[in-house]
């Protein structure tokens, strides 16, 4: 019973996060880092997600699968840049629940800093990404803050954060 009610939280907190997808060939998504991130992001989880449905929110992601698609390779590498370096700010915090292994918090931000400096080093030598897309991309990391200043940075807050760029990675 347990199983399948883990399962049936997994899908409605998929459900509710409106899908992205970058598309492209962007040099870090198919490297082992990536799939590394990813794996760590997942053993970070130090509670059941069903214990956080309560705390649930939309941090309303500015994007939209065809709008991405539609971009231009620099625009989709820009993008991508901007959210790692974000994700990495975010779990670089001495706010992070205690529960939370150091060991895998470390690893993870090492991790997030090497696919940083490798999309930073793209052949595209002039990486200059709107400001329009960064503006867009710190007003959801905002929100995203905002939220665990309002949640007093609890761990279930945390665990909703954690699935929320877990799933944005998985999406990438």
């Amino acid at each position: 019973m347990a199983r399948i009610c883990w399962w049936l939280v997994a899908g409605v907190m998929l459900g509710s996060i409106p899908a992205c997808s970058l598309g492209g060939d962007l040099p870090w998504i198919h490297s082992l880092v990536k799939r590394e991130i990813f794996s760590l992001m997942g053993q970070l989880k130090s509670i059941p997600p069903h214990l956080c449905l309560s705390d649930r929110i939309d941090f309303r992601f500015p994007w939209e699968r065809g709008n991405i698609t539609r971009m231009q390779k620099t625009q989709r590498t820009c993008l991508c840049l901007l959210m790692l370096q974000q994700i990495f700010n975010l779990f670089s915090t001495d706010k992070s629940p205690a529960p939370w292994d150091h060991l895998l918090l470390d690893k993870l931000l090492s991790g997030l800093h090497h696919s940083v400096e490798e999309l930073g080093q793209t052949k595209e030598e002039t990486l200059v990404c709107p400001d329009s897309l960064g503006i867009l991309i710190r007003r959801y990391f905002l929100g995203i803050l905002k939220y665990l200043k309002k949640k007093k940075y609890s761990s279930c807050a945390w665990e909703v954060v954690r699935s929320e760029i877990q799933v944005r990675l998985f999406l990438m």
